[in-house]
């Protein structure tokens, strides 16, 4: 087999899962292309304070959303082929029908609005039905074809579910639903196909997967990829390492794992097979940074925009929220690589191994503080601007970033142009860093902008990005001109490199619709996921099947959940799959949560299960990630997976520990003394975990020393678990104080209560429920209303609750009128669990001095780590 025909294979992967296979030619190939270049303007028309302003296209979300599935819809008939011999060079004519047929299904909602929505939860018509039917199968289609069968297949349960409720065990029961309502709820309202994932697939994911491809097409790709060899290539492992923070960066502005892998691992792959890593290990580091590049902010895979909408906070605060673990986690996963390259002596890339360790890092410090100094200056004049000028400072603020951003064009013209390398060339060089940066730190502005309009000025995340990529587009069609200008390359003019400009940025706009399109087709299809749970209150359910297998233990009831997580997660889409493994998940485990006395915040959860659905891209059999890991170095695909998967452990650990200990999450941290501290222990954490399951530290560690480590990683990730057992975390008081201890606790404060009274079959149950109290200064009756829901009855000695709010979080907790408090625990003042670090580090150290000293008597161990 050729190269070439490798690569044809490759570009055919990323084709099936992302673009679609099929390259027509003729009228054909000119629709699709239209289409394509429709789709990404009408998002940005919509996006933009212009339908306001000229009243054209004024139309309310729900009509958007039908829209933006049928363009969707569209486009994913014409280009994914219903089967493998299906054609890939023409059209069929029945996709041509269903192409049309979908979309118009898509758009009934659009021209006949009025009656949709004033028949929303009566008897629809037979044309409704008959339309909400077909859509409902179509979507089903696309979806097997872009995705496979595996969210088909869920989609499919969850459905079947509906209607055979009646039919099941008393457990998952219900009462049952007719054609009518469910067409109704799934297609002709926002509770299903047209829901809220579809919402912000709609109003964020869109814009951001253009983003993502207006700076790929534009060089930024290459630029982050060139940008990280040059910063680690040197150093002992550096492919592999380069690897991990070139798919970190790419992951930035990428919704999928597999292009990650596929685009960063078409370079470094190689190389990392060449300098000494066999082929699974090669894959299953590209995976595993890949899959990390889903967990990083302020992307996650588009699942942070969809979090903002679950779990009801701003997208700020999930930013801040999500950082600290997946910053932990790469670091990990970059030091676990730095053993495997120490435990195999690799030798250093380059032909001259120049460089030690220091010095290494003093460039990876130099480039990344570029990149940072130019952020810098994008803050500090926005900042100034805002004070000085007033009304006046957009405009100002402008014309600044166009005379920073000549300036750059004007020192990149001083360095060669980035090239795309051939990672099967003869000898790879790695490419020195300043000439490197320089040449593409102008791509650090678009960046800059959109952080400096999510982060800084909290603009919505549509808005954000949409300046973001005004100014990438500016970038697009001015770049190259420019740059010819000051090298003085051509006397033409500088219309060839405008064409260019605005070749890349026609193709950008093109990749962008083709690449949503399995993200929009996800987001249909899981809408029917999240209906189903809406219908038949599946929520409530899946609370009682998780509490029955786990017997009201939390540790089960976390892994019980893990593992369901990576089922359902199986061959899914990044946000796909949370969407499926969030609404079906992380509601019934923060109740159960409360209901055994441990409160979870409700974002923790969500990233859990976030976590351990992702971590279903590893998982054998169905490890989409991990094969198309293989498919690149050419490995044995179930060892990639099971390699990838060893990988991710670390990554495993987080959810867990987070849960336990969200401080980690930067949540309860009320310095930045705290968070420092955090932030510097988990990092060590994780190291020293990676170490662990590396059997690798300052040398071959003893089975000893590996367990030694695993437990200094888990006492640095969660120092309190050793307080719990040394003084427990609550003491038990008169139930009958229970308003004068929900007056005096601290902000913030839990207590908990052990009660017991019927459930809704009129059973007798006990219940030990976690309260968490929110701010002082109020009755201690206000305080425990506003955060339960609940009244309390005081008799003597005894407590009953006189009254449950609807909706409250006694009744989602399944408490009910007249229950009895047996117990009442209020916090207990402890010392600190910070204490608990020193023996920690101190263990540690110990540990390293120790392996140092075997190390300089063993013979044969390397020298340099």
């Amino acid at each position: 087999m050729t190269e070439k025909t490798h690569q044809e294979e490759l570009e055919d992967l990323i084709a099936e899962n992302d673009t679609g296979t099929r390259d027509p030619s003729g009228l054909a190939r000119k629709v699709i292309l239209g289409v394509a270049l429709l789709w990404p303007l009408y998002q940005l028309y919509m996006a933009s304070p212009l339908p306001f302003t000229t009243g054209i296209g004024l139309i309310d979300d729900s009509q958007q959303r039908a829209i933006h599935l049928a363009f969707a819809l569209f486009l994913g008939f014409l280009t994914f082929p219903a089967f493998l011999n299906s054609p890939r060079s023409r059209i069929p004519t029945l996709d041509w029908i269903l192409a049309i047929v979908a979309a118009g299904c898509s758009l009934y909602i659009l021209i006949f609005y009025r009656d949709v929505v004033n028949n929303a939860g009566g008897v629809r018509t037979p044309v409704e039905t008959a339309v909400s039917i077909i859509g409902i199968l179509l979507v089903l289609e696309i979806t097997r074809r872009v995705l496979g069968i595996s969210l088909v297949i869920v989609s499919a349960v969850f459905t079947a579910y509906v209607f055979i409720g009646p039919m099941l065990p008393d457990l998952m029961s219900h009462r049952g639903f007719s054609l009518n309502r469910y067409v109704d709820h799934m297609w002709l309202t926002t509770e299903g196909v047209f829901g809220l994932p579809l919402g912000v697939s709609n109003s964020f994911i869109f814009l951001f997967v253009l983003f993502g491809s207006l700076l790929d097409k534009g060089g930024a790709g290459n630029f982050f990829i060139k940008l990280s060899f040059s910063m680690l290539g040197h150093l002992r492992g550096g492919p592999a390492k380069a690897a991990v923070v070139s798919s970190g960066l790419t992951g930035l502005i990428s919704g999928s794992a597999i292009a990650n892998v596929v685009t960063t691992g078409t370079f470094t792959i190689p190389l990392m097979k060449r300098i000494g890593f066999t082929g699974e290990k090669a894959a299953a580091i590209e995976v595993s940074s890949s899959i990390n590049g889903q967990i990083m902010p302020p992307v996650m895979g588009a699942a942070a925009f969809l979090m903002t909408e679950f779990v009801g906070i701003t997208y700020f605060e999930v930013v801040v929220h999500a950082f600290v673990p997946a910053i932990v986690s790469y670091i990990g996963l970059f030091y676990i690589v730095h053993l495997e390259a120490v435990k195999a002596n690799m030798p250093v890339l380059a032909k001259v191994q120049e460089s030690t360790l220091l010095q290494a890092l003093g460039r990876f410090l130099f480039g990344f503080g570029a990149v940072a100094l130019v952020a810098g200056i994008v803050y500090a004049m926005a900042t100034g601007l805002g004070v000085v000028a007033g009304p006046l400072a957009t405009p100002i603020a402008g014309v600044l970033m166009i005379a920073l951003y000549i300036w750059l064009l004007k020192i990149a013209a001083g360095y060669p142009e980035l090239e795309i390398d051939d990672p099967n060339a003869p000898l790879i060089e790695i490419p020195k860093l300043k000439p490197t940066l320089m040449a593409g730190l102008h791509f650090a502005l678009p960046i800059g902008v959109l952080i400096w309009c999510l982060m800084i000025q909290r603009l919505s995340p549509g808005l954000a990005v949409s300046w973001a990529i005004v100014v990438m587009v500016a970038i697009m069609l001015t770049q190259k001109p420019i740059l010819t200008y000051f090298r003085k390359t051509k006397s033409s003019g500088f219309a060839p490199e405008f064409k260019e400009g605005l070749a890349d940025l026609i193709n950008g706009f093109i990749a962008g619709s083709r690449n949503m399109v399995g993200i929009a087709v996800a987001m249909g299809a899981a809408g029917i996921i999240v209906g189903a749970v809406s219908l038949t209150g599946l929520g409530l359910l899946m609370t009682e099947i998780i509490n029955a297998v786990s017997g009201g233990n939390i540790m089960i009831m976390l892994l019980f959940t893990a593992i369901m997580c990576v089922v359902l997660g199986m061959g899914l889409p990044t946000t796909a799959n949370y969407i499926v493994v969030a609404s079906v998940m992380a509601q019934p485990l923060v109740t159960l949560a409360a209901q055994n006395g441990l409160v979870i915040p409700l974002f923790a959860v969500h990233l859990f299960v976030f976590y351990f659905g992702l971590m279903s891209g590893t998982t054998p059999p169905v490890a989409v990630d991990s094969f198309a890991g293989a498919a690149v170095a050419r490995s044995d695909p179930m060892k990639t997976s099971v390699q990838a998967f060893y990988y991710s452990l670390r990554t495993a650990i987080l959810p867990f520990i987070f849960v336990f200990n969200p401080e980690l999450l930067l949540i309860g941290v009320e310095s930045y003394w705290s968070a420092a501290l955090v932030i510097i222990s988990s990092t060590i954490a994780m190291c020293v975990f990676g170490a662990a399951t590396q059997g690798y530290f300052m040398t071959k560690n003893w089975k000893i020393e590996s367990a030694l480590l695993v437990v200094i990683a888990l006492s640095l990730l969660r120092p309190g678990f050793w307080l719990d057992r040394i003084q427990p975390p609550f003491e038990a008081v008169p139930p009958s104080s229970i308003y004068t201890v929900a007056e005096t606790a601290a902000k913030d404060a839990q207590i908990q209560m052990f009660m017991t009274g019927e459930n809704f079959s009129g059973d007798v149950v006990e219940r030990r429920v976690a309260i968490p109290l929110g701010e002082v200064g109020s009755p201690g009756a206000d305080r425990l209303l506003e955060a339960t829901g609940m009244t309390m009855r005081i008799e003597g000695d005894d407590v009953f609750v006189d009254n449950v709010d609807f909706n409250s979080p006694a009744q989602k907790w399944g408490i009910d009128f007249d229950w009895q408090i047996l117990e009442l625990s209020e916090p207990k003042k402890r010392m600190a669990k910070e204490w608990f670090y020193i023996p920690a580090y101190g263990a540690l150290i110990l540990l390293i001095l120790f392996q140092l000293a075997r190390r300089r008597n063993a013979q044969g161990e390397p020298a340099n780590v």
